[in-house]
């Protein structure tokens, strides 16, 4: 009879959610699951001192929690729930509303008597923070602030005395409830990481490395390696290669480990499992010993598709097959390697939430000693990898998930015949390691890449790093040391799976334009670190940019007086019109400084307006408003151009309009420009090629000439420091129709 032995790899990982530039951390996640999850998952350990498992850390995340710890983090989610509610703006109690409630609704909010009351006063109203705000009072605030923050404090943080009788007053907290939370918070996140290099120097875990901001290595080598794991895929239209980043991301990963838990990783769980043979030699020449993927990696590699039967066995041959060490070589690389069991791992995940502990841990045991059997009766020695992430289960688990793992990690400890093991003993203790010339790049998601590339708005979002990137080459020789470490730790950040995790068709959240905007301002820092401007695209969303904008049409002709005096009502009366949607709020991250946008045309101008939030912004900024002319059927605009204006002060420094980037121009010219009140443009239509036409003409070019210019289309941003703060419209652009005023109500041109 084989040695049967259990490899529990659990990953912890959260995006890099701060902006290096502002310094602010735009969502919370990092803070909520560290005091949920990453203490309690290693401190468990305690109560089983033979059983070893393996902790991966992304160092990203160990940064994000250090910063927590030394009291240097802050986000909008934190801040809010330490202001006295007496003290809250109008936005910020919408924002407390609307926020506050991200939770579990079961095990969390339910959890709390209190929590779950004010969780329903919401609800009734229909999860409108404006209508539910008519019945919260100071009180319900408070009690909401405290409790949105205990509902996140992980199981061995509520034993503590203090803690636990804040539990137990259950409503009608005070300041200094409020106030003592807060610092409480500070203080565990502080205990994490200590935990874990204690774990680690008793022998209890190995602590293992991803790539520091979590790239997909294989995709930052070569987004071609896309289409080498899904044939046909569309790809970006510019190849990204950086196997020198994807080296210094994982270089950086390692150095970060050595010197926060004092010892150099043997092994490495790539971000979302993601290999290729580039990515193993780079991985081996840095040092690595081991590393983990997927089940369908490995089949695709040996041309096997691993299938179980009703009862989750897989035949005699493909246990063997899977759980198995293997000594990878190839053009002189060697690395060991193991593959996750995706059925076992996915129970522990999406499953055993719904069984009592007991039984949930009684069947994961004999699940994996049936899954082993076929091995261990030929006596072979079994290995059998559980990885899945560290915290996102948990919050489906009544109290997150502990009793389940105690009686998961009894039967691991005390049952004959089992051990708990970490990779590295794993890879040690096996005997007959199998041979594995070469790997079908993929991760741990169907054995391939399309989660993160492929769909429209995955390209694009390779496209603005490629972008990026190529500015860093051309422009960091001439920038301090200071400004190309800046710019470049922006583009390894951009070039994490996070951001891409939430384009696309796959995933979305509450959050997706955070993570949208998150992702489009680190491109944007790369630029303004160097120097630079970023490019206006960047001031568009990726996300849902595509989706058809929604505004009124224009209706009549428009002669308006270009001053940006004041707003005259019947010169725009007839214009096309876009209302920003300020729903979402500034607290999380957007400023809301652009009210409306009006455009509209005549027989010899395209015109524009924009008014402005508030009063015109005092601090410098720039109006940038991007145009351009579009003939029926073609693929890129006839005409593009660019009017900029730059403001100090409220009043205008200079303006001027360019055409692919040479300067036509300025003020003074046909073209003119205004600000006041609020801002003002009117620019000949002759520049962007158009001429107001019937349909008729519109709709047959002549022989042999090319189609005439059918609409005009534009958008509206504005920039503070070089980086766009806001637009209108938020997603795609408002079109005006080439067409005669008589014809203006048939607008599909």
């Amino acid at each position: 009879m084989g040695t049967l032995r259990v490899v529990v790899l659990w990953h912890q990982h959260q995006p890099y959610y701060k902006d290096l530039v502002s310094g602010e951390y735009r969502l919370p996640w990092t803070r909520m699951h560290a005091l949920k999850d990453y203490y309690g998952m290693v401190k468990l350990l305690d109560e089983f001192p033979t059983l070893h498992q393996t902790f991966n850390l992304v160092p990203s995340l160990m940064v994000q929690i250090q910063d927590y710890a030394d009291g240097t983090a802050s986000d909008p989610f934190l801040r809010v729930a330490a202001k006295p509610a007496k003290d809250l703006t109008p936005e910020e109690r919408r924002f407390a509303l609307q926020y506050l409630f991200q939770a579990n609704a079961v095990n969390q909010i339910g959890r709390y008597p209190r929590y779950r009351e004010l969780w329903e006063q919401f609800r009734a109203s229909g999860d409108s923070p404006e209508k539910a705000g008519k019945y919260f009072q100071a009180q319900e605030y408070t009690d909401l602030q405290v409790l949105s923050q205990l509902a996140w404090f992980d199981e061995f943080f509520l034993e503590d005395p203090e803690v636990a009788a804040l539990v137990k007053k259950k409503r009608n907290y005070t300041l200094e409830d409020q106030a003592f939370v807060i610092a409480r918070e500070r203080e565990l996140m502080g205990r994490i990481l200590p935990a874990h290099a204690k774990a680690a120097e008793r022998g209890g875990i190995e602590i293992s490395t991803s790539p520091f901001y979590h790239p997909i290595l294989p995709l930052v080598c070569d987004t071609n390696a896309g289409a080498q794991s899904s044939p046909g895929l569309p790809l970006p239209q510019n190849r990204y290669q950086r196997p020198d980043d994807a080296r210094e991301q994982m270089v950086r990963g390692l150095d970060l480990h050595e010197k926060v838990m004092g010892k150099r990783p043997r092994g490495m769980w790539p971000s979302e499992g993601s290999v290729s043979d580039e990515v193993l030699a780079i991985a081996a020449r840095c040092g690595v010993k081991w590393m983990a993927t997927d089940e369908g990696v490995l089949g695709r590699s040996l041309g096997v598709f691993f299938a179980r039967d009703g009862g989750g066995r897989l035949p005699q041959d493909q246990a063997h097959k899977l759980y198995n060490v293997y000594r990878y070589e190839k053009a002189g690389t060697g690395m060991k390697m193991i593959f996750r069991d995706h059925t076992l791992s996915d129970l522990i995940g999406f499953v055993y939430s719904g069984m009592k502990p007991k039984e949930a841990a009684g069947h994961l045991l004999r699940n994996i000693r049936e899954a082993a059997r076929p091995v261990l009766d030929s006596g072979r020695d079994a290995m059998v990898p559980i990885i899945l992430d560290g915290e996102n289960a948990w919050e489906y688990y009544p109290k997150s998930g502990r009793e389940f793992l105690r009686r998961f990690y009894e039967g691991l400890q005390n049952e004959p015949g089992l051990e708990a093991v970490t990779v590295s003993e794993a890879v040690e203790r096996h005997r007959d390691p199998a041979e594995l010339g070469g790997l079908v790049p993929g991760s741990w998601i169907s054995a391939n890449f399309n989660v993160w590339i492929g769909a429209p708005e995955d390209n694009k979002a390779w496209d603005y790093l490629y972008q990026a990137r190529k500015y860093y080459e051309e422009h960091a020789g001439a920038a301090s040391e200071a400004q190309r470490k800046l710019a470049y730790e922006e583009i390894l950040i951009a070039e994490g799976s996070d951001w891409n995790w939430w384009y696309g068709p796959e995933h979305h959240s509450a959050n997706d334009r955070d993570f949208d905007a998150l992702y489009r301002k680190h491109l944007s820092n790369v630029y303004q670190a160097l120097g630079g401007v970023p490019p206006d695209y960047l001031a568009q969303p990726i996300s849902g940019e595509m989706g058809r904008p929604s505004f009124t049409p224009q209706s009549a002709y428009i002669r308006p007086k270009v001053t940006g005096e004041m707003i005259r009502y019947f010169e725009w009366m007839g214009a096309a019109r876009y209302t920003s949607d300020q729903r979402s709020g500034a607290m999380h991250g957007k400023q809301f400084l652009l009210d409306s946008v009006y455009a509209g045309i005549d027989e010899s101008n395209v015109y524009g307006r924009l008014d402005f939030a508030g009063k015109v912004p005092q601090e410098d900024f720039d109006v940038v408003v991007n145009l351009e002319a579009w003939a029926k059927q073609e693929t890129k605009p006839r005409r593009a151009w660019r009017l900029g204006m730059a403001v100090a002060g409220g009043r205008v420094k200079s303006w001027q309009a360019e055409q692919e980037g040479e300067k036509t121009a300025s003020a003074g010219g046909e073209a003119r420009a205004a600000l006041e009140k609020n801002f003002e443009f009117s620019l000949p239509l002759a520049w962007l090629d158009a001429v107001p036409m019937p349909p008729e003409t519109l709709m047959a070019a002549a022989e042999g000439q090319p189609a005439p210019v059918s609409r005009v289309r534009l958008r509206f941003s504005l920039w503070e420091n070089g980086l766009p703060v806001d637009a209108l419209p938020l997603e795609g652009w408002i079109e005006l129709a080439m067409v005669t005023e008589e014809n203006l109500e048939a607008t599909d041109y």
